[in-house]
Parts: C-alpha cells; sequence; structure tokens
C-alpha cells in the first residue's frame, strides 16, 4: 500500500542544479529515516543523504557542500537540491524510507522508490 515516487531527474549541463523530490503515499502512520541513494553503471548503490525525523541530515563525502536534503512532513515528501554538478553525479537516484503503516504500527518497514535518472554532461 506504501510507495515511494520519485521525480525531477533529467539532463543537465555540469555546473548546474537539478532538485529531486521523492513523495510517499498510501496508509503511511509516520515516517522516520528518509533517504536518497544513487547507482551508476556497474558501481553499487551508494547513500548519497539521509534526513532523520529530528531534522539531522547526513551527506556522503563526496556531495558534502554541493547537495541539501530536506524534508515536508505534512506532504510526506523529502527533497534533494542538487548545486555545482559534476558528470561523476550521473547515477539513477532512489528514494528511501522507513515507514510505519496503520496496519502495523508496530514496526517499521523501508521502502524503496523506483528511482530516477540524473545525467550530467561535460
Amino acid at each position: 500500500q506504501v510507495q515511494l515516487v520519485e521525480s525531477g531527474g533529467g539532463l543537465v549541463q555540469a555546473g548546474g542544479s537539478l532538485r529531486l523530490s521523492c513523495a510517499a503515499s498510501g496508509s503511511i502512520f509516520s515516517i522516520n529515516t528518509m533517504a536518497w541513494y544513487r547507482q551508476a553503471p556497474g558501481k553499487q548503490r551508494e547513500l548519497v543523504a539521509l534526513i532523520t525525523s529530528g531534522d539531522s541530515t547526513t551527506y556522503a563525502d563526496s556531495v558534502k557542500g554541493r547537495f541539501t536534503i530536506s524534508r515536508d512532513n505534512a506532504k510526506n515528501t523529502v527533497n534533494l537540491q542538487m548545486n555545482s554538478l559534476k558528470p561523476e553525479d550521473t547515477a539513477v537516484y532512489y528514494c528511501n524510507a522507513d515507514i510505519r503503516n496503520f496496519r502495523d504500527r508496530q514496526n517499521m518497514y523501508n521502502y524503496w522508490g523506483q528511482g530516477t535518472q540524473v545525467t550530467v554532461s561535460s
């Protein structure tokens, strides 16, 4: 019932900016941690940024100072503002979240979005 849908991906020139958004929908009771991961061809999926329910943030060293993660609890969304993009940022970006649903409020379950392609040209 719970789903995560990413949007905002696309093609951008190096040095440009892009803003990704992930919307959680369904029978949601509460959302704890939300995060963005990315996976480039031939590489393992890696954590890009994470934000807790208390708005504490964590970033991969490669994106510190360039990316900003934020959330809007009223809209059940998490965003990733990406500035000063580099070709090495090219990857499929995935939204991830720990969510409690109404059918099972005692436990949190981890969900993944389908991903959105981000391509940075040189």
